[in-house]
């Protein structure tokens, strides 16, 4: 892994990222002594699953849930009932 002072890093920065990216990380060095070290951020190439439906078969939505309480909602919100 090469070494880099920190002047040199933030005159090339952007080309020390674009090699970092492709698997070459570097050492960002201070009076000579290693301070950080830059490596890519591994990422996964698909986000993970939607858990859509986990709850299937052990919940149940009843039929009228659309209108179920609706006297009482209309009450509470100046509706007609």
């Amino acid at each position: 892994m090469r070494i880099f002072n920190i002047h040199e890093a933030k005159t090339h920065l952007s080309r020390l990222i674009a090699q970092a990216v492709k698997g070459d990380g570097f050492v960002i060095a201070r009076a000579g002594k290693p301070v950080v070290k830059v490596t890519s951020v591994d990422l996964p190439d698909t986000p993970p699953p939607r858990r859509l439906g986990f709850l299937e078969g052990r919940i149940r939505v009843p039929d009228d849930f659309d209108t179920m309480s609706e006297d009482e909602i209309g009450r509470l919100f100046g509706g007609s009932a």
